[in-house]
């Protein structure tokens, strides 16, 4: 299975965010221990360094973080025309949009996120962590 992991996972785990960090851990471990293939954008990775620097405010713990994050996971890349197949998308929230045209074009199986609500009018099963985990379980 190909899972693209939403940028607030990969920040619940990065952050140890309660009460969702158990779920969060439990993906990545899942990820590292080969269950499934995971999977963060690009443009998720500048999210993610801006995010963690921001709490940080250290560049090279930001830069050391997705790093190691990237010897768990994958990065998709974001094109073109996943931002233009947005643009024509249902879905009201632009950037989920372009996550899900990316998730279609690279054959993902689903995503994985926490704010399934986004995601409603998604063409691509859609998970929340705990739903994900049980799944592969």
């Amino acid at each position: 299975m190909k899972a693209l992991i939403d940028t607030c996972v990969v920040m619940d785990f990065l952050q140890k965010r309660e009460p969702f960090a158990a779920d969060a851990l439990q993906i990545f471990r899942s990820a590292a221990s080969e269950l499934f293939f995971g999977y963060i954008t690009a443009k998720s990775s500048t999210d993610i360094y801006y995010l963690t620097h921001r709490l940080t405010h250290s560049n090279e713990e930001a830069r050391h973080k997705i790093n190691a994050l990237l010897t768990i996971v994958g990065m998709l890349d974001n094109t073109a025309t996943d931002v233009f197949s947005a643009l024509s998308s249902p879905m009201t929230d632009f950037e989920d949009a372009v996550m899900v045209e990316t998730a279609l074009r690279s054959k993902m199986d689903c995503i994985v996120t926490r704010n399934i609500k986004d995601y409603e009018k998604a063409n691509i099963p859609v998970y929340e962590p705990a739903d994900f985990l049980a799944l592969l379980m």
